[in-house]
């Protein structure tokens, strides 16, 4: 007889959030922990069973648990494994599903963070109906989940879509963290916003409430909060990181004709100022067959909720 809850847990590169999901897609409870908080991936999967445990106690679902599943950066949905993680502490690859099914006596799927966020949209979110759509995860890093006629992509070793490491910039650009150069993620993720006010601030002599931070400690958040006060400064900031990802969703589309990019991440609340000059990049630089044919919409789900709903499906295909 199937037990009436699973487990999703959504595994960032600096929070991993999950929650007790009942068969309607309901998130019963959530809670979270700091994924970079232990040098050792085990100290880790410790810390995370205690909190889950300590969440089904308080919920009635110790022993009710159906399955648990895991969207981890470049979590491989064929094998468990995390391969050649850049945003995450460990050393890889790691056996993660093995090692949460030993763990927790229950059994695990993994797969891409990113495509646990698409699954979720596609199931509860702005995504319902929608076949062919391309999931866009703007946070730590830049990860993404292709949709086709009902399907996660992935591909025959269940690594395809990582579109957060095309090449943007061919000559001289910045230094990813998968060991490349010129990344999308190195310059639309959350981090990439602060590297490029870092940037800005040393090449430029504009006036910036930006100056008024050290400038190893800034944030996008920093960022977004002088850009909101009209810092000239940051707004542009937010222009520059806009116009290559509408640059890079413009490319994207040539592969799959997708009818939406849907966005999701902390980088979208920036709102105007960062989907404004996406959406201008975009109709700039699109082929023009596909002209008008796309949306590019925010998603519609809570902050962790997508990828947690998304994983937490998973858990249902355990048998």
């Amino acid at each position: 007889m199937a037990k009436p809850y699973v487990i999703g847990i959504d595994m960032g590169g600096t929070n991993t959030a999950f929650g007790i999901v009942d068969a309607r897609g309901n998130v019963i409870a959530s809670s979270s922990i700091k994924t970079a908080k232990h040098s050792d991936i085990n100290d880790y999967i410790a810390e995370l069973h205690e909190a889950i445990t300590r969440l089904m106690e308080e919920n009635d679902a110790v022993d009710k648990i159906q399955g648990i599943g895991i969207g981890a950066p470049n979590g491989c949905y064929y094998t468990g494994m995390i391969e050649d993680a850049p945003n995450l502490p460990w050393a890889t690859p790691i056996p993660l599903a093995q090692l949460i099914t030993d763990k927790f006596g229950v059994q695990c799927v993994v797969t891409n963070d990113a495509n646990a966020a698409a699954i979720g949209e596609m199931t509860y979110g702005a995504a319902r109906g929608m076949k062919d759509f391309i999931m866009i995860t703007l946070g730590t890093g830049v990860g993404s989940g292709i949709v086709v006629n009902g399907q996660v992509v992935y591909g025959h070793d269940g690594f395809a879509g990582e579109l957060g490491h095309v090449i943007m910039k061919r000559t001289n650009g910045r230094m990813c963290g998968c060991g490349r150069t010129g990344c999308l993620e190195a310059y639309c993720s959350a981090t990439g916003v602060a590297r490029t006010a870092r940037e800005f601030l040393e090449i430029r002599k504009d006036e910036s409430l930006l100056r008024e931070i050290p400038v190893d400690e800034i944030t996008s958040k920093d960022v977004y909060d002088c850009a909101i006060q009209d810092d000239k400064l940051a707004k542009e900031i937010f222009d520059y990181t806009g116009t290559i990802l509408g640059e890079a969703l413009a490319d994207f589309c040539t592969f799959s004709s997708p009818e939406a990019f849907i966005l999701f991440g902390g980088l979208t609340k920036s709102g105007d100022l960062i989907m404004k000059p996406v959406k201008e990049a975009y109709e700039k630089n699109i082929l023009s067959c596909f002209k008008g044919k796309a949306k590019i919409i925010l998603s519609e789900m809570k902050e962790a909720d997508a990828a947690i709903l998304g994983a937490s499906a998973l858990g249902w295909e355990v048998k």
